[in-house]
């Protein structure tokens, strides 16, 4: 395991303190568990950014989409336990 420095200001190192002692575990234990989440909290983001963005691509390039009324009721129709027909892409473009 490698060795990195963390300055940090005096506020956050107290905050961290109280915290991991809440928890039942060291500051560095709280330190590396919250790197770690935040880590890849930030690399499920920018896959649903990448799947975003070639989605778009694709919808434009295809001039196909789903009409928003649709969709909606689609879902609440689904929540609510009912039986609804798959929705069916439409052209949007002229």
């Amino acid at each position: 395991m490698s060795t990195t420095s963390l300055k940090l200001p005096e506020h956050v190192k107290e905050l961290v303190a109280v915290v991991a002692r809440q928890e039942g575990v060291t500051p560095h234990a709280f330190m590396v568990e919250a790197i770690r989440l935040a880590a890849l909290a930030a690399e499920k983001r920018a896959g649903f950014v990448s799947d975003a963005l070639a989605s778009r691509a694709e919808a434009i390039e295809s001039a196909e989409g789903f009409p928003a009324t649709e969709v909606h009721a689609y879902l609440r129709n689904r929540v609510q336990g009912k039986t609804t027909p798959k929705l069916r892409a439409r052209t949007w473009r002229s």
